[in-house]
């Protein structure tokens, strides 16, 4: 029997042009991607500091969206309040195409089970445009930690419950997630510092003010390779080709743990379904394109795209699967 392999990145690509294909397809009746033609730059809102995940994707989106699509897109991180004043803006905003907000695992899925009082709702302010692509998590540790592999970190917890402290990018934060998943799952009592942004944490991290942090490995690669920073875990199923070394948290005696945080693009609800149309398929090409494609890599991220609906039933699902998370772990906005 002939079997043909193709390579990873072929397979990539396959997948986005054909949900690309789909997309097109998908179109409803009498709507075309170029009806739409903005005349204006876009903004690109983002709930996060610069020097995360977010920040990363957001940019490499924008200036290949810009491209497509023939205006410029302008990043505009907005971060604070657990990404809520971002995405309030965002909600707000002119539903004409002109404002876009980059969705997160932490504001769409986490932040409606942890604020009873959301100043938005992340199912009925937001018109979904496509899922981008998701980040799995990895677990660091500063350079003045004793603990050098993860085993030996969560002896150190064990033994001072409650004395190491953690950090990540905000409350609600994919990496506040994964470390409260973490703290259930190897049963250890690590005190959470909540910073805005991965930048804010990462300063922090390198002079020794708290001992560990978790976030997508963008924010954390650039000290690791420098040699002031030890990533000692990934959240994901399988090791990530960037840090082939770095065990995964199932490897080390927890099974079934996973933890990526993800990313998206909304528009306000009620936008015309020609510029959704439009921005989803612009956003879908630019997916494929090299520049995007070799900046997730770099990452260990992956391309995911979707079109609108399937996007809107993912975040539903990630709302249950996260509100889970949350109940478990009894966190609270405070």
């Amino acid at each position: 029997m002939n079997t043909t392999v193709f390579p990873v990145h072929a397979l990539k690509k396959r997948k986005l042009f054909a949900l690309f294909a789909c997309a097109a397809i998908a179109l409803p009746p009498g709507v075309s991607a170029q009806e739409w033609q903005p005349t204006r730059p876009i903004r690109l809102i983002v709930p996060y500091g610069p020097g995360g995940s977010s920040d990363v994707i957001a940019r490499a989106m924008a200036a290949e969206l810009g491209k497509g699509i023939g205006q410029s897109v302008i990043v505009d991180n907005k971060a604070g309040g657990q990404g809520t004043i971002a995405m309030q803006e965002g909600a707000r905003a002119a539903p004409d195409g002109y404002t876009v907000t980059l969705g997160h695992v932490g504001t769409l899925a986490v932040n409606p089970a942890m604020m009873p009082k959301l100043p938005y709702d992340a199912l009925k302010d937001f018109q979904p445009v496509t899922l981008l692509a998701k980040v799995p998590m990895v677990f660091a540790l500063g350079p003045k930690e004793a603990a050098t592999t993860m085993p030996q970190f969560i002896a150190r917890a064990k033994a001072a419950p409650g004395k190491l402290n953690y950090g990540s990018a905000g409350n609600g934060s994919a990496g506040h997630l994964a470390f409260e998943m973490l703290k259930v799952t190897a049963g250890i009592d690590v005190t959470h510092v909540p910073y805005k942004g991965t930048g804010a944490q990462t300063t922090d991290l390198l002079a020794g003010n708290i001992e560990a942090a978790s976030a997508g490995l963008a924010g954390f690669l650039p000290h690791v390779k420098a040699g002031k920073l030890k990533i000692v875990a990934v959240g994901s199923a399988k090791r990530l080709p960037a840090i082939p070394d770095v065990p995964t948290v199932a490897e080390l005696g927890y099974p079934n743990f996973e933890s990526s945080q993800w990313f998206g693009l909304l528009v306000p609800a009620n936008t015309p379904a020609a510029v959704v149309a439009r921005l989803n398929k612009e956003a879908l090409k630019a997916l494929a394109s090299p520049a995007v494609q070799h900046r997730l890599d770099e990452d260990s991220s992956s391309a995911a795209g979707m079109g609108p609906a399937e996007f809107g039933a993912f975040i539903s699902s990630e709302q249950k699967r996260w509100g889970a998370v949350v109940r478990s772990a009894r966190l609270t906005a405070d």
